[in-house]
């Protein structure tokens, strides 16, 4: 059984609001024990990143400038998490920004 445990960091709450992510990690685990194969990337959002999310991750624009765009990396974290099962802390939460940052890709 392989499962990816999945976090992202944004740069505020909402993204509805044009909110963006900044970073995703992913761990890969087969049959509960971890591989070592993992996907770390942060992201570019192209926007401004609220203070108060900075007091949260400490990631700031200034950092992200020269990162890639999610467009960049979408096809590696769809191919990194296929046919897996996703283990998200606060999925709502990840699954919306991940689905709106695809459906702005594709």
């Amino acid at each position: 059984m392989r499962q990816i445990v999945l976090d992202t960091e944004t740069t505020g709450l909402d993204p509805k609001s044009g909110h963006r992510i900044i970073e995703i990690a992913c761990l890969e685990m087969v049959n509960r024990k971890i591989t070592g194969n993992h996907l770390h990337v942060y992201i570019n959002p192209e926007r401004d990143i609220e203070k108060e999310a900075v007091a949260v991750h400490g990631i700031t624009s200034d950092f992200l400038k020269d990162k890639a765009l999610f467009k960049e990396i979408s096809q590696e974290l769809l191919d990194y998490v296929k046919d897996a099962e996703l283990i998200i802390h606060n999925a709502p939460f990840d699954v919306g920004f991940i689905n709106m940052e695809l459906e702005r890709v594709h």
